[in-house]
Order: structure tokens, then C-alpha cells, then sequence
């Protein structure tokens, strides 16, 4: 290959602990990745929720403008463990 050539990343899946813990840098960070993936204009694949790190991501790249799409099992969805779907749900 010649030239320079550059990837340009159009989605990315993400999947953490819905558990903050103790630690507030996790919550930062969290919030920080989902801004950092609207601004750059990347795709959210996640594995649903709203509640906690999950859902510190999601609501950040949603209301960032990211397209973001939760891909959650049916009993975890129906059970209301993880708060309510940002985004698409799969």
C-alpha cells in the first residue's frame, strides 16, 4: 500500500460493569467516552440501559448525537434490571 492511509472507526461496541463502584473516576470516564464518540461521530453498540456506567455512556453519545443501538437478552429488557433503552433497541 502506498501513501498514508487512515482507518476511520464508524462504530464500536461497548460493554462494562453497570456497577460504578467506588471510584467517581469510572462515572468521569464513562461520560467521557460516550462524548468522545459523538464527537468523532461513532456508532454505539452497547449492552443496554440506562442506569449506571452502561448507561453513562449511552446517554452521553445519544445526546451527543451518536446513533446508538442496545442489544439487551428479552429477560434482562422485561425484567427492568438496566433502566429504560437509549436508542434503538435489538
Amino acid at each position: 500500500m502506498e501513501g498514508n492511509s487512515t482507518l476511520q472507526v464508524k462504530s464500536i461496541c461497548v460493554f462494562c460493569g453497570t456497577n460504578p463502584g467506588k471510584n467517581a473516576k469510572f462515572v468521569k470516564a464513562a461520560n467521557n467516552l460516550g462524548r468522545v464518540l459523538a464527537k468523532r461521530k461513532i456508532h454505539l453498540i452497547y449492552g443496554g440501559g440506562s442506569l449506571r456506567l452502561m448507561g453513562c455512556v449511552s446517554i452521553a453519545a445519544y445526546v451527543g448525537g451518536s446513533q446508538v443501538l442496545c442489544i439487551i437478552p428479552i429477560t434482562l429488557a422485561e425484567g427492568n434490571f438496566v433502566g429504560k433503552t437509549v436508542g434503538e433497541e435489538l
